[in-house]
């Protein structure tokens, strides 16, 4: 069944929050990072690299937008989000990034022209609203005087980081097959997370955290984007991102049950909020512009 693909990559995306959560206290941010894009890269390399160097003459002049596409959606947005989950939950890691479609809903109508919606406007200040009720724990005063959590802070900036990633994706639509674009940003990702690995302290690989690496490796970085490309051809773009909405909701309820973390009526209102705007984003379609002409 087609729709088994989107719900299986959701369901390794959300093994992936409790990973990255789990490994804070296991291993280092800057090492499973680097890591994880190492043994993907390696890996991919005997499927791969006969294909990816075939096609050498298309890729060469578009080799500086796939480094820049590795730098934001492999090496930048992951890496903050193995930094922030010392500082924050597997609940607000879930939840926040959850913010990304609408991110790039409002990028896109400034940078790819799209027509900006009724939905995306309101849609966009409800999830805000919702994730600003998470990020200050139901007290907007407390947040106003002691600012975001790092931990939290980082999060939003990873997801405002994975957001212009889509839609630079969007923008240049590089003519290079979608397995080879993904190889090659495992690659550079690994090159671009190299010196943080060597100058910041290690802990090493063993048994209490070979198990994250192999987790965030194999099907984080492999298999769920595979799935996720095979649900786009077969669901198409608008059926398949409805998915990404189930989420947060199926994480935040694996973090309860499988690492204790206590839901409060702020996550439940927050995480609302930010569902239901997300939910009007998709579905309200209204142009602005059409709305005002017909006013």
């Amino acid at each position: 069944m087609p729709y088994l693909l989107p719900l299986l990559t959701v369901l390794i995306w959300t093994g992936n929050t409790l990973v990255t959560k789990a490994s804070a206290a296991a291993i280092g941010p800057a090492e499973i990072g680097f890591y994880r894009w190492l043994l993907a890269g390696l890996l991919f390399t005997p499927f791969l690299i006969r294909p990816v160097w075939r096609n050498r003459a298309a890729i060469k002049p578009v080799l500086g937008k796939v480094l820049v596409l590795a730098a934001l959606g492999m090496a930048f947005f992951q890496s903050l989000a193995y930094f922030a989950a010392g500082m924050t939950t597997a609940t607000n890691m879930a939840i926040i990034p959850s913010l990304i479609p609408i991110m790039v809903l409002l990028m896109s109508s400034v940078v790819l022209g799209s027509r900006l919606t009724w939905g995306a406007l309101i849609g966009a200040l409800i999830s805000v609203a919702g994730v600003l009720e998470i990020v200050s724990a139901g007290h907007l005063g407390n947040l106003a005087r002691q600012g975001l959590n790092r931990g939290d802070a980082m999060l939003l900036l990873a997801a405002v980081a994975f957001a212009v990633y889509n839609v630079l994706l969007r923008k240049w639509q590089l003519r290079v097959p979608p397995l080879q674009l993904l190889y090659l940003q495992a690659v550079m990702a690994t090159i671009l997370l190299s010196p943080m690995f060597l100058l910041l302290p290690r802990v090493g690989l063993n048994a209490h955290n070979i198990g994250l690496v192999l987790y965030a490796g194999i099907p984080t970085s492999m298999l769920a984007p595979l799935l996720w490309m095979q649900s786009i051809a077969r669901l198409g773009p608008e059926r398949t991102i409805l998915f990404f909405n189930l989420l947060p909701i199926i994480t935040v309820i694996a973090a309860a049950l499988i690492l204790g973390e206590q839901l409060a009526s702020y996550h439940l209102l927050g995480g609302g909020l930010t569902l239901a705007g997300l939910v009007l984003a998709e579905r309200w379609r209204t142009p602005l512009r059409a709305a005002a002409l017909e006013s």
